[in-house]
Parts: structure tokens; C-alpha cells; sequence
């Protein structure tokens, strides 16, 4: 499993997130206290939002503790939303392209998790993508599949409820091929404004989400596990909800997709 931090607020340096807390993601990548896996050594990436509407991104396939670039361009780059990300790999090689996060336009999105049965789900999934969102792909992940495929269903107008419909459609069509489910769903995504974070399950292991404070000033960061020891700052976040951090702070809300049926019949399921 993953592990990732996101944030939003007055801008800072990435440092204070990856590199500088006691429990910083950098140290989370071969120490990790609250995942299953307690390395993450398939790569690492950073999103980050500037003066342009797109992100900048910088992704490798290093294990996060031993790219000295990562550090120096963390103690570098200031930002007021970025998203940072240490990979343990379920689908998907380990090249650079598979590095979360993944940007489409001025969006950028980052996953702890998986969608069992890929295999078998990745072909109709990749269907129902237009050429816009389906050559924009450029990984073999299910991550970075779901990203396009909740681009496609509208996310850039309705973040959250785009997002639901395609991990629905997922739970639909593994249903239908399969007879059974199993998602796991820890995510950040952001376009540039604001900071959107689900945690949710097909089952009762949901990956973990934190949220916390940062400074005075309304700032907030999201994370996969507690980046410091102080549990008194660090609001868990339950299964089945979405974060939601903009201009008026830090909201959480229910995140419960419904099975999403009525596109299958679109495609070519006999085989």
C-alpha cells in the first residue's frame, strides 16, 4: 500500500511535509506504521500548483530515501496546494510513468489502493474513455485508469460525484465479469484550487486518511498516516466520506458510490 501526503493553504515549502516532520513521508517510505507494508520503494512524485494553471510534476522510479534531488527540490519549491506520493506497487510496473501523481489539464490525482481483478476490468474500462482521456493515459496502472475515467464522467464540473460514479461503474462491471468486488480507495485530487480526499472501500478496509491543521492561517494537510506524534492534531477520517479543503476550510462529507449499471450495456461484455 501507498502512502501520500497532500496539502493546501498559505504557501509553504514541500519540505515541511516530505522531508522535515518526525514521521515525514520520505521517512513513511521505509517506515511506514499504518500500512500493510511498511516499505514503499516503487517511486515517489510531486504535484505542485504555481502561477500557472497546470501542475508541475516531478516523478522517479528511486525509492524516496535515496533521490537526493527529492530533498533539494523540496527544501526549494514553495506552494500553497501540492500533492506528494511513495509508491508500493500493485498493478503496474515500476517505471516512471506508473509514479503517482497523475495530471490530466490543471488536474492532478494520487491513490492508495487497488481494484482487484484489473486484469479483467482494464479493457471495458478503457472503453468508455473518448480519444481525449483515453490518449491521455500513459501508465499501466488501475490508479491512473480510475483518474481518466472519473475525468470522463464530468470531474471537472462535480469533482466528488464524478469521482463516485466511476468507482460505481467499477463495482458494476466487476460484478457483472467477475461476481464479486473488492475496491480499496485512499485518494487526493486537486485542479488546482481545491483539495478534494476520499477514503472508501468495497469492504471494511478502507486504507487510512488523516487531516490536520497546519499553522494559523487555515492551512490544512491530508495525509495517509499522522506526520508527527502530537494524535491530538490528527482527525482520523471515517470509511465512506470525502475531504473537501477550499476557501472556507475543512469540510467532511459522505462518500458512498451507488453500483452503476446503466452504461454496461454500452459495451462489448460477451467475452
Amino acid at each position: 500500500m501507498c502512502r501520500w501526503a497532500a496539502y493546501r493553504g498559505d504557501a509553504i515549502y514541500l519540505e515541511e511535509l516530505v522531508s522535515s516532520p518526525a514521521h515525514s513521508l520520505i521517512e513513511q517510505s521505509h517506515c511506514a506504521t499504518r500500512a500493510k507494508t511498511s516499505t514503499n520503494a516503487d517511486g515517489f512524485g510531486l504535484a505542485w500548483y504555481g502561477d500557472r494553471p497546470e501542475p508541475g510534476r516531478f516523478r522517479d522510479v528511486l525509492p524516496a530515501w535515496s533521490d537526493c534531488n527529492l530533498k533539494s527540490l523540496a527544501r526549494q519549491i514553495r506552494s500553497p496546494l501540492f500533492l506528494a506520493h511513495v509508491r508500493a506497487a500493485t498493478h503496474g510496473s515500476t517505471r516512471r510513468d506508473n509514479c503517482h501523481p497523475f495530471v490530466h489539464d490543471n488536474w492532478s490525482f494520487m491513490h492508495n489502493g487497488q481494484i482487484d481483478h484489473f486484469d479483467q476490468l482494464r479493457r471495458p474500462m478503457e472503453t468508455m474513455l473518448d480519444d481525449e482521456y483515453f490518449n491521455g493515459r500513459h501508465g499501466n496502472t488501475d490508479s491512473e485508469l480510475l483518474f481518466l475515467l472519473a475525468m470522463q464522467f464530468g470531474m471537472k464540473e462535480r469533482p466528488l460525484a464524478a469521482m463516485a460514479e466511476a468507482i460505481g461503474f467499477v463495482t458494476g462491471l466487476s460484478l457483472h465479469l467477475v461476481g464479486s468486488v473488492k475496491i480499496r480507495f485512499t485518494a487526493a485530487f486537486s485542479d488546482g484550487k481545491s483539495l478534494y480526499a476520499v477514503r472508501y472501500a468495497s469492504d471494511r478496509f478502507a486504507p487510512t486518511l488523516f487531516a490536520g491543521p497546519m499553522g494559523e492561517s487555515g492551512s490544512h494537510c491530508v495525509v495517509s498516516e499522522p506526520l508527527n506524534d502530537d494524535t491530538d492534531a490528527w482527525m482520523e477520517i471515517p470509511p465512506d466520506s470525502a475531504v473537501v479543503v477550499d476557501d472556507t476550510g475543512l469540510r467532511v462529507e459522505a462518500f458512498k458510490p451507488a453500483v452503476e449499471t446503466q452504461r454496461l450495456p454500452n459495451l462489448a461484455l460477451a467475452n
